[in-house]
């Protein structure tokens, strides 16, 4: 099990370290700077945040002596040319708005939302996921970045938009969590890759779907069979998902789990085919972050919202959910978490699990970790900046 663990918060990078049988931080790095992920890269330790400030832009950071230190990585850019499709907000007017002619924005970084480390069989390859819905590649552990074309150019969105106008109907929407930087895009949260093989990846897109390449970007495909959008006319059309997290378990990587804007989901044929495992009887159903375990493939934990419409708790007290039996039945604990008056929201990103080891960190800043699988809690702290990620390191 790890003994660090990494937050990217909205006023910069905490470190935990466990010594001594306690969890302490370290001082704060990049401080006062929002950080929306940070991460460590599993083949040689790299650590990695990827800074979100509203001044300077969107950059990446990285510390090769495990955060001692800090230095600029090469900044990713949008190549000339790059457009999307605009969308349209989800609202009665938009709605009636729907049959006007197509238009088209420029493509410039709005965020880095999540980064994804291939295996030891492609040293220095690094995914990154970004508004607006580009995936960005490194083959130099972070030295250049080049956006992936034919995910960019798929006729899920309307083709390639550098030729010329749109030549297939444009199925990706924006999702809410955009318009914080003025635009309704699209966005990549989860880039899950499987390791076994490098060259076979996933990408997960808010409000899309769940996309697999198998040759290493060179094609995509959507795998989004058996996924439910409640919120649709036909509520398993193959595109318009909004997956919030996608995760596989890494000694059985054809299990995939995902937490949706529609229920927790399932797939045990490598995202051939999704299951809908929700349990709304015992809450849980909606929420942002899921996290798989590493060994045993029918385990998984959610930290549930009560929705969409009204993003907290269920009854003023904070649970975690767990399956151990690949979503047929879900357990909830809530040793150790406050059960009155709380309000926090997990964001996607912001739920981690090693070996026995369960951590979520909160929008109101509460970091809380299990030791025994998610059955007790204790609190790390109290009065930390908002938290955008949590990641063992």
């Amino acid at each position: 099990m790890s003994d660090c663990l990494l937050l990217a918060t909205k006023k910069g990078t905490l470190i935990f370290d466990k010594t001594g049988g306690r969890w302490k931080a370290r001082p704060i790095t990049h401080a006062g700077m929002a950080v929306s992920y940070a991460a460590s890269d599993p083949r040689e330790g790299t650590l990695w945040a990827c800074m979100d400030n509203a001044h300077w832009g969107p950059a990446l950071m990285r510390s090769r002596d495990a955060g001692a230190t800090w230095e600029d990585a090469s900044r990713i850019i949008y190549p000339k040319g790059a457009r999307y499709i605009e969308q349209l907000i989800p609202d009665p007017k938009a709605m009636e708005e729907a049959g006007r002619p197509v238009t088209y924005k420029p493509a410039a970084l709005m965020k880095v939302w999540v980064l994804g480390f291939a295996g030891n069989d492609q040293p220095g390859v690094i995914h990154a996921g970004t508004l607006p819905g580009g995936l960005f590649t490194t083959h130099d552990g972070g030295e250049s970045w080049e956006l992936n074309l034919p995910l960019w150019n798929h006729e899920s969105r309307g083709g390639d938009l550098f030729a010329g106008d749109a030549t297939s109907k444009n199925e990706w929407g924006g999702t809410p969590a955009a318009m914080a930087y003025g635009d309704f895009v699209p966005g990549i949260h989860s880039v899950v890759v499987d390791p076994r093989d490098s060259n076979h990846l996933y990408a997960a897109v808010s409000c899309a779907g769940v996309v697999e390449t198998r040759d290493g970007g060179k094609t995509w495909a959507a795998c989004n069979r058996g996924m439910l959008n409640d919120y649709l006319p036909d509520p398993e059309a193959p595109w318009g998902h909004d997956p919030h997290f996608v995760a596989l378990c890494p000694a059985r990587p054809d299990r995939l789990w995902q937490q949706n804007h529609s229920g927790v989901f399932t797939s045990e044929d490598g995202a051939g085919r999704w299951k809908r495992v929700s349990q709304p009887d015992v809450a849980v159903h909606f929420g942002f972050p899921i996290a798989a375990d590493d060994q045993d493939e029918k385990t998984a934990w959610v930290v549930p919202l009560r929705s969409d419409q009204e993003r907290m708790t269920l009854g003023g007290g904070l649970f975690v959910a767990r399956t151990s039996d690949g979503g047929l039945s879900w357990q909830t604990f809530r040793e150790g978490l406050p059960q009155e008056h709380c309000y926090d929201v997990i964001y996607r990103h912001a739920l981690d699990a090693r070996g026995d080891r369960v951590c979520f960190g909160t929008t109101t800043g509460n970091l809380y970790m299990s030791e025994d699988r998610g059955e007790s809690w204790r609190c790390l702290g109290n009065h930390l900046p908002p938290i955008h990620s949590v990641r063992f390191a």
